[in-house]
């Protein structure tokens, strides 16, 4: 039965009602909580109840009763608008302050619902305090095994994280254009190889590598002059060969020749024209490659840690079962003599 809020003749209606009509337990008056139905810092007016009721129903006697309950109450200005429901199911009175009762909600009412904690900055110093102890416990531990074990784990976590983090500096290769390379008798090769090593013009690549730079300044060059040396330090083995394949990709240049000292000789063609842009989209920036290059240099001394680390453990598996052998040959010994 819905009802709205209402003076305090309407009230006292309602709560005979509840009483001596329906034959329901109904808790008194005084006994209800303060804030169902009071606000003292609210001065809106009730309004009448929806349901009308009739006096004549009711008995004298009832009506004196909850008249003097009702004396103690604060004035009708004190009160909010606050709707109420009454639910009567299976002989019990349940009350509704704002929002209908649903039938699950009793039953779910009493059950609190489980938050995330989360954790204060004494929790996590904490936490952190147990893993850093922990770890130091496995590095002073007089097995060797352990440290090993333990330095290993941590390597290969390392080497992980930095081939993700290589992953990002993957630049997609743009569609190869059509380039007709131009053919070369030996004798222009040979002119060009001279002309390129007299000549004091070149680019240096260094540890970044190739990136967009470089290929721009290529095209700097040859601006004015026919050929550019390339210089490569620090350079591995092998790699300068990589150098230039990358670069007449994206210089669309002649290689003309690669010496033993990592330098390289381009040539930019007979029929050369500068392109509009001349750092190629497909590249790195300077700073990108530098950051590139410091993971990759960190990888390789990773993975070559981790070598070292599995030769170790390799070394002491066999020691131990060279010294498990000695023993098993000396108790046998011992046995025989007995």
């Amino acid at each position: 039965m819905g009802i709205a809020g209402g003076t305090r003749n309407s009230l006292l209606h309602f709560c005979c009602l509840a009483k001596n009509v329906l034959g329901l337990s109904l808790p008194t008056i005084g006994s209800l909580p303060c804030h169902m139905c009071i606000q003292r810092q609210s001065y809106r007016v009730m309004a009448s109840f929806i349901l009308p009721v009739d006096s004549a129903l009711l008995g004298r006697s009832n009506m004196y009763q909850y008249q003097t309950l009702l004396r103690n109450l604060p004035p009708t200005r004190c009160m909010s608008r606050t709707s109420f429901e009454l639910n009567t199911d299976n002989g019990v009175v349940r009350f509704s302050i704002g929002k209908p009762l649903d039938e699950t909600s009793s039953l779910t009412q009493g059950k609190k619902v489980a938050k995330q904690v989360k954790m204060s900055k004494k929790a996590k110093l904490n936490e952190l305090r147990f893993y850093r102890l922990k770890a130091k416990k496995k590095i002073n531990s007089p097995n060797p095994e352990v440290r090993i074990r333990y330095k290993l784990e941590k390597a290969k976590r390392k080497e992980a994280w930095l081939i993700e983090k290589l992953r990002k500096f993957q630049v997609h290769k743009a569609s190869a254009e059509t380039h007709d390379p131009e053919i070369l008798t030996e004798e222009e090769k040979h002119y060009l190889k001279r002309t390129g090593e007299k000549k004091k013009n070149y680019v240096p690549v260094g540890r970044r590598g190739v990136f967009g730079g470089v290929v721009l300044n290529m095209h700097l060059h040859w601006k004015k002059h026919e050929t550019v040396k390339i210089i490569c330090k620090p350079c591995k083995p092998g790699q300068v060969h990589e150098y230039a394949d990358e670069l007449a990709r994206l210089s669309k240049g002649i290689v003309i020749d690669i010496k033993s000292n990592n330098s390289i000789i381009f040539y930019r063609g007979k029929n050369y024209v500068q392109p509009e842009v001349m750092s190629p989209p497909d590249t790195l920036s300077k700073n990108k490659a530098l950051e590139k290059y410091r993971y990759e240099q960190s990888l390789e001394h990773t993975s070559q840690f981790i070598e070292k680390l599995e030769k170790e453990l390799e070394e002491y598996h066999q020691h131990l079962a060279r010294f498990k052998k000695v023993k098993e040959d000396t108790t046998q010994d011992c046995l025989i003599y007995r």
